[in-house]
Order: C-alpha cells, then sequence, then structure tokens
C-alpha cells in the first residue's frame, strides 16, 4: 500500500478523535461479532467468563486466543512462500474508560493459567503484567544469557512470554519519546526474528523469541497517542484490534466455579501436550497444512475481502495485516482441536474475527461507516425471525438471496443473526453441519428457528 499523504491520514485521525472526546460517538450501533468467532474451546471460555458478569465475550475470547497463541510456543508452523508463520498474535481491545471492563476481559485467563501452572508448570508461558519500557528490557525478560561484571547470568530457554499490557497507552507513550525502539522490538517479535542489542553498550540478546500481547487501550487514548509512523510501520497493523464493552449492568457479577476453571484448564493442558516438542529444550518442528478446500477457501477471501480497500487511509493502514492475521487464528483453532491440518472450518472462524476486527476499527477510526444502524439490525432481525419460523432452518445464503432478495449486506444480515442469537432468549441458534471429506464445498453453517416456551 502507498503511502498516504500526511494531511489525510492526520486529518482522518483528528476526526475521529474529536467525535469520540465530544461524545459524538457515544450512541452508535456498536459492531457485533459473528458467533462463528467463538469457535470450540475458544467459545467455551468465553461464555464461562461472560455468564451473568458485565465483561462481553469477544473481548475474553481475544485475550485467551492471545494467551494460547503464547502457550503453543513455536514448534507448530505454517509455510507460505519463503515465510514461516506461528501461531503468535498481538491483541489489542478498545473500549471506553469504565464501560471496556478491559482487566475482567483477562481475569478468567489468568485463572485458568494458574490451574494449568499449578499442575503441569513447563507448559505454561512466562507472563509479564505491564511495564514495557524499552527493548532492552524486553529483551531481558527472554534473554540468552549475559554478563554482570563478573557474574554470568544464565540463558532464558523457554522463550513463551505473555505480555499484559492493561494500558497499552504506556506503549504508545514510550514509542514518542526519541530514539526509543520499543515499537520496532515488538514488531521484530510479532515477526519471530531475533532480539538484536539496538546499541554498542547493551549486550542482551534474545534469539527466536516467541512473544504474544494482551492490550487495552480506550479509544480516546488510541487516537490521541498513536503516531504517524506507528500507523505505516506496521506496528499498530500487527495487532488485531477488537472493540468490546459490557453487554450488561450486573452489580454481583457470577465468578466461575474453581471446578469448571479446572476442566477448562485441562482441555488447555491437552492442546498444549500436544503442541510441546518431545524433548525438553529442544527446536523440534511440525509443520501445519491446509486441506484443498481450505486453500480454496483462502484463496477467495485473499483475492476478495483480505485485500479490500476502504477508501479511508487511517483504516486501510490498521488493517494492512488480515491476511497473516486470519492464517495465524486459523492455526490456534485447529490446534485447539489438536490437530495439524487446517480445515475450512478453522478458515471460517478466522474470517469470522477478520470481519469483527474490519466492524471494530471502522467503528473506532473512521466513525463506523458501513456498520449497520440499530434500526437496520432490529429491521432485518424481525424479518429473519419470520423467515425462519416458517422455514425451520436456512444457511446464511438462503437468508441472503431468499429472505432478503440480495438487497441488504452481509453486514446487516451478520448483525441481524448476532442480535437474535444474543437475545435472552435466543430465538435462532447455529448448527455446523460438516460435510464428508470426500465431498466438495465447506461445512454449511445453518440457523435454526427456536420456538419460545409456553409459560406454565
Amino acid at each position: 500500500m502507498d503511502d498516504p499523504p500526511r494531511r489525510t491520514l492526520s486529518a482522518a485521525q483528528a476526526d475521529a478523535l474529536l467525535r469520540w472526546s465530544d461524545g459524538a460517538d457515544s450512541n452508535r450501533p456498536q459492531p457485533v461479532p459473528d458467533p462463528t468467532c467463538l469457535y470450540g474451546l475458544i467459545g467455551e471460555v468465553a461464555r464461562e467468563g461472560s455468564d451473568r458478569t458485565e465483561t462481553n465475550p469477544i473481548a475474553i475470547a481475544g485475550n485467551f486466543i492471545a494467551y494460547l497463541s503464547c502457550a503453543i510456543g513455536r514448534m507448530p508452523y505454517l509455510a507460505v512462500g519463503n515465510t514461516s508463520h506461528h501461531a503468535r498474535l498481538f491483541f489489542l481491545h478498545v473500549g471506553r474508560s469504565g464501560r471496556g471492563r478491559k482487566g475482567d476481559a483477562v481475569s478468567l485467563v489468568t485463572r485458568i493459567d494458574e490451574a494449568v501452572r499449578a499442575q503441569r508448570p513447563h507448559l505454561a508461558p512466562q507472563i509479564h503484567r505491564g511495564g514495557l519500557s524499552t527493548r532492552e528490557g524486553l529483551a531481558t525478560l527472554i534473554h540468552d544469557g549475559y554478563r554482570v561484571g563478573q557474574q554470568e547470568v544464565p540463558a532464558i530457554a523457554d522463550k513463551r512470554l505473555w505480555v499484559v499490557e492493561s494500558e497499552f497507552a504506556n506503549v504508545l507513550q514510550q514509542s514518542r519519546r526519541g530514539g526509543n525502539t520499543l515499537s520496532a522490538a515488538l514488531r521484530d517479535c510479532w515477526d519471530g526474528v531475533d532480539l538484536k542489542p539496538a546499541t554498542k553498550t547493551n549486550r542482551v540478546h534474545a534469539t527466536e523469541p516467541h512473544v504474544c500481547l494482551s492490550a487495552a487501550i480506550s479509544p480516546v487514548e488510541l487516537l490521541a497517542l498513536v503516531q504517524r509512523r506507528d500507523l505505516l510501520n506496521g506496528f499498530v497493523n500487527r495487532f488485531l484490534m477488537i472493540w468490546g464493552e459490557r453487554t450488561r449492568i450486573e452489580a454481583f457479577p457470577r465468578r466461575a466455579p474453581q471446578a469448571r476453571v479446572e476442566g477448562l484448564a485441562t482441555a488447555v493442558m491437552d492442546i498444549l501436550e500436544f503442541t510441546r516438542p518431545r524433548a525438553e529444550n529442544s527446536r523440534e518442528t511440525a509443520l501445519m497444512t491446509m486441506t484443498n478446500e481450505a486453500r480454496r477457501r483462502y484463496a477467495q477471501l485473499y483475492h476478495a475481502e483480505l485485500n479490500q480497500d476502504f477508501g479511508s487511509a487511517l483504516v486501510d493502514s490498521v488493517l494492512e495485516r488480515r491476511a497473516p492475521m486470519l492464517l495465524r487464528l486459523a492455526m490456534v483453532f485447529a490446534l485447539t482441536d489438536r490437530q495439524w491440518l487446517i480445515e475450512a472450518r478453522h478458515i471460517e472462524a478466522a474470517m469470522a474475527w477478520i470481519n469483527y476486527a474490519t466492524y471494530s476499527v471502522g467503528f473506532v477510526l473512521a466513525g463506523g461507516k458501513g456498520s449497520p444502524s440499530q434500526h437496520q439490525v432490529e429491521w432485518a432481525a424481525e424479518r429473519i425471525s419470520a423467515f425462519l419460523a416458517s422455514k425451520g432452518s436456512a444457511s446464511r445464503r438462503d437468508l441472503v438471496v431468499d429472505c432478503f432478495g440480495r438487497h441488504q449486506p452481509a453486514a446487516v444480515v451478520d448483525a441481524a443473526i448476532a442480535h437474535l442469537i444474543d437475545t435472552a432468549p435466543a430465538t435462532v441458534q447455529v448448527e455446523v453441519q460438516a460435510r464428508s471429506r470426500s465431498g466438495p464445498g465447506r461445512p454449511a453453517t445453518v440457523y435454526r428457528f427456536v420456538r419460545p416456551r409456553e409459560p406454565n
């Protein structure tokens, strides 16, 4: 992508900041994720953490994906051309102060990690909670060994590091300091390349880092602190940016039972035992591959949605890495199924996240252009409900073609489906009908009408 003119990018950023600062954007309909985002174990954790709490399930899911991508480590990789992608992700949760419940979105993930650590500590990654300031400080957390005077500091063998940065504004502020190389170091971490000393006086190295981030920030802080340089140099677009605010008000939110936490931890440990090298501290690798069906679906997306421009210099700069992010998400989803093979269903779940990230970025940075209004969503939801009540069930294509005659954009249809699923009691349930391995096409998602129970 060519660099946008400075005035265009800065003006778009200033306009978005003004809208959030004066409250003009406070009542717009918020992005709604596709239920497909909550795939498998990720969905179980998200639903457990959001049940009778104020925490948004999509925010819990994003943090859990970041944690899991870190704990999985560098053994699995996917070759794309001459580039090897590991399941390594940076997650950025955006929400207004007091409403985002950004700290709560990490709480259940932390409890799951504690349960893993108590039973099989070798499976749990190192965790660093905030306070990143320099490249050297980051490298020191996973260093290869160094000397202090006459003393040798032994190397840290396990290079897995999950950074929980609840105040991402701190990272952006550090980036604004002249000569600070933290953002460059984090770019290297996302790429998986060695962290080398930035100066001759500092000799701290970290080879083969596997660093993943869970970060949080408010929209005003993001727009006020991010620099044009970080928008264009690939720093910000390495983050999967997701909008998430509280879904309800609960004076006494429910605490997940410890037995349930330990059950989820057991599922995590099964995944990590599957993905860890057989020999301790070995450099064993495992090549992940894609089914022909998954390859075809990814190629379709790559030539369409994954390289779509939105006519906004600001939005386009942040969404530049949708394709590699989709592949890394698909890797995580396949590994949660304890398999090295990426199937079409993993691509679809990953694409649901990319779509939601796209809606989120547009909502935060461009005033939500293209985001359906609440009136549109409710109108479409009523029409879908009536259509399903008469038909019993339908695919997404059936809804687009037969229910709306192709006259409604995908964003409206998806938001309306999600609205029907999220509304209590739900009037629509989702079924994924796997196709035979020999048959053509990808797994079909079917939406089925749920008749409300008659009152006693």
